[in-house]
């Protein structure tokens, strides 16, 4: 012992004298052990400040056992808070399953780059050679490349013994694992018997034996039961099947060397069995806690809003931990209001109330944990766990005790999903702003784009029109009846022009503000062609409405409906763009026909067409394209814009295909209406 303890000091002093700036590559990565100790914190605090002194990064591991569940009320509590004094100072808290701790411990050291292992001095004391090995002489065994701090540990020698006897399961479940003993027992003496009578040899009578024992460790709990058939296998063959039978004497010299061999083949086969079934149960409740983990984060990349992302959240806890869940969004810095899930095989019961509403509400304000199981209001019925990530917090989510208390392995997993759901809804937020940040850009170009383009285009007929004001004040009775008449004309020409402008900048922010309102009613479409053509202005051009296409049974009313009004300033805006963009003399139609339960309205023009690459931009705002106007005045770009919101409002969609050989035609639909004639 004094070897190992100069070996220790000197491995121990050699480390301490190192340059704390003098980093490995990457870093020492510092690696301290969990437990239930008293001491523990101690352990944590010195792996603490040897991560900080090399710069180095910390990690705190827990081993969960088969006999972690036999675990006290006293010592769960006294690991939770280890558990959170390791988080406390920076550590990244790691659960692993096993039933060897030291053989965990190694493989962990070897996976994760362990270089710097901190433990509390063991009170296993090696009394003689087949004796436990001492748990720092196993670590230095199994990892010997790396450097092993042992820290004074005062629980050693006190009566504290957590973990020192481990028993996994229960010992006996009840009266069912006895019958299942007595059974199996009394199937394998018979089918000893039986062979016995078949004259068998007894080497093979004895293995049906370690069959009933390991039939026994499968469908009982516990060791008990096989052990204690391991001892009964023994005596039922000593009884039933050796000479002389149904005593305990054996006349064979070589029996007492076969009763040995067989009791401690059962034992041993009984007592691997009953291990084998807890390792399956680790490994089974770490395989669903990872698919737990793999669908919250699945399900939490799909949800769309906090709300989602809460309830996603919520209904993964209740599946890890079997228990209610109650969540508190936050809203402008406050608590929101409570959404309790509760476990649907319990039934509903009652959620938190306004005693757990402060606890939330003092979680949510101090980004700290608080209620059942911790420091702060430890009397609660719910564990209130803020949703945090970098400083800032996105609610509160509470966790019902009532029922289940939260073991280890699983608070481990409960504060991964918090935090899951923490990035998710900071990711969802920052989402959001993107498309706040792109909306209110796209609007500042939109904006400054109208701003440029009403002050450049806006001063052709401004200027017109106050250059023909100042000649008719100061010359104008200088100038013939001819003359004046052509001067009024383009005054008022101007005019309606910026009028038609002042309308579309008008009725775009109306519908880009979702203020249009429609006031449908059964309108004939040929009236409706008619009042449009008569505000559109020819500048030579033919216009005319087009005849219309029956249906074949005598129906020449075309009757659709729609807001009179707006339809009206869409075919204006049609006819209008085709005689700013054809030259003089090129006809224009406009005509309707029926198709099914529609009415498609057309406006055709015979003029130059559209270029096939500005043909997906024409319904765009402040589009103009490169065509130059009769009379030097640039469009805003706002006309076909209008037409096909306003189109979409009565749910129809503005199309535009050529017209052959040349031009264009501009078609959109109404729903139709029946003709209801009254004799």
């Amino acid at each position: 012992m004094r070897e190992i303890s100069d070996t220790r000091r000197r491995r121990t002093s050699t480390v301490m004298q190192k340059d704390p700036t003098a980093d490995r590559a990457g870093g020492e990565h510092i690696l301290a052990c969990l437990s239930s100790s008293p001491s523990n914190a101690r352990i944590m605090h010195t792996a603490s400040r040897m991560a900080a002194a090399f710069r180095g990064s910390f990690t705190a591991l827990y081993v969960q056992t088969p006999g972690s569940r036999n675990m006290s009320a006293a010592d769960r509590e006294r690991l939770h808070a280890n558990m959170r004094l390791a988080e406390h100072l920076g550590a990244d808290i790691s659960v692993v399953d096993g039933e060897d701790v030291v053989e965990q411990i190694a493989e962990f050291v070897r996976v994760s780059g362990i270089t710097i292992l901190v433990l509390g001095r063991s009170s296993t004391r090696r009394r003689h050679i087949w004796g436990p090995q001492p748990l720092s002489e196993r670590i230095r065994a199994l990892t010997p490349d790396i450097d092993v701090h042992i820290i004074p540990d005062p629980a050693s020698d006190s009566d504290y013994r957590e973990g020192r006897v481990h028993v996994p399961g229960q010992i006996l479940s009840g009266v069912s694992d006895l019958l299942i003993m007595g059974l199996i027992l009394s199937l394998v003496t018979f089918l000893g018997s039986l062979f016995l009578r078949l004259h068998f040899a007894e080497y093979n009578i004895t293995p049906v034996y370690i069959l009933g024992v390991l039939l026994i460790s499968v469908f009982t709990r516990g060791y008990a039961c096989s052990v204690i058939s391991a001892v009964l296998s023994v005596v039922l063959f000593n009884f039933f099947l050796t000479e002389p039978r149904y005593t305990f004497h054996a006349y064979g010299s070589g029996y007492p060397v076969t009763f040995a061999i067989l009791l401690a083949t059962a034992v041993i086969t009984g007592t691997l069995a009953a291990r084998l079934k807890d390792q399956i149960k680790l490994s089974a409740q770490a395989a669903y806690r990872a698919k737990i983990l793999y669908d919250t984060d699945q399900q939490l990349g799909k949800a769309r809003g906090e709300e989602e992302i809460l309830r996603v959240t919520a209904d993964q806890l209740r599946k890890l931990l079997g228990c209610g869940i109650a969540v508190y969004p936050e809203q402008g810095g406050r608590l929101g209001d409570c959404v309790y899930y509760p476990l649907q095989e319990d039934g509903p019961r009652e959620g938190p109330g306004d005693r757990e509403r402060e606890v939330a509400a003092w979680s949510l304000r101090s980004r700290k944990r608080a209620g059942a199981s911790t420091e702060v209001f430890p009397d609660a019925d719910f564990l209130f766990l803020p949703v945090v990530i970098r400083g800032k917090a996105f609610g509160v989510i509470a966790v019902d005790r009532r029922d289940v208390p939260v073991d280890v392995p699983f608070d481990s997993f409960l504060l991964s999903i918090v935090g899951e759901c923490a990035l998710a809804i900071e990711n969802d937020r920052n989402h959001k702003e993107k498309e706040e940040a792109a909306v209110r850009a796209r609007n500042e170009q939109l904006r400054a784009d109208l701003l440029r383009a009403i002050s450049h285009d806006l001063r052709t007929p401004l200027t017109s029109i106050s250059g023909n004001a100042d000649n008719l004040l100061h010359g104008g009775d200088l100038m013939d009846a001819q003359t004046r008449m052509q001067v009024y004309t383009d005054i008022y020409e101007d005019s309606q022009w910026l009028i038609s402008l002042v309308e579309n900048l008008l009725a775009v922010s109306r519908i880009r503000e979702g203020r249009m309102e429609l006031r449908l009613s059964p309108q004939p479409v040929e009236e409706v062609m008619e009042e449009a053509l008569q505000h559109v202005r020819g500048r030579g051009h033919s216009l005319r409405i087009e005849g219309r296409d029956p249906r074949g049974d005598g129906e020449t009313l075309l009757l659709a409906r729609m807001d009179a009004k707006l339809i009206i300033q869409v075919i204006i805006n049609l006819a209008e763009n085709a005689v700013k963009y054809t030259p003089a003399g090129t006809e224009i139609l406009v005509g309707a026909r029926r198709r099914g339960s529609e009415i498609l309205l057309h406006v055709s023009d015979t003029g130059p067409g559209i270029p096939d690459e500005a043909k997906p931009y024409v319904f765009d705002m402040f589009y103009t394209g490169r065509h130059s106007v009769a009379d030097s005045r640039r469009s805003l770009g706002l006309g076909l814009y209008l037409c096909r919101s306003i189109v979409r409002a009565h749910g129809g969609e503005l199309t535009l295909r050529d017209n052959v050989p040349h031009g264009c035609i501009f078609e959109f639909s109404l729903p139709a209406e029946e003709v209801i004639l009254h004799e």
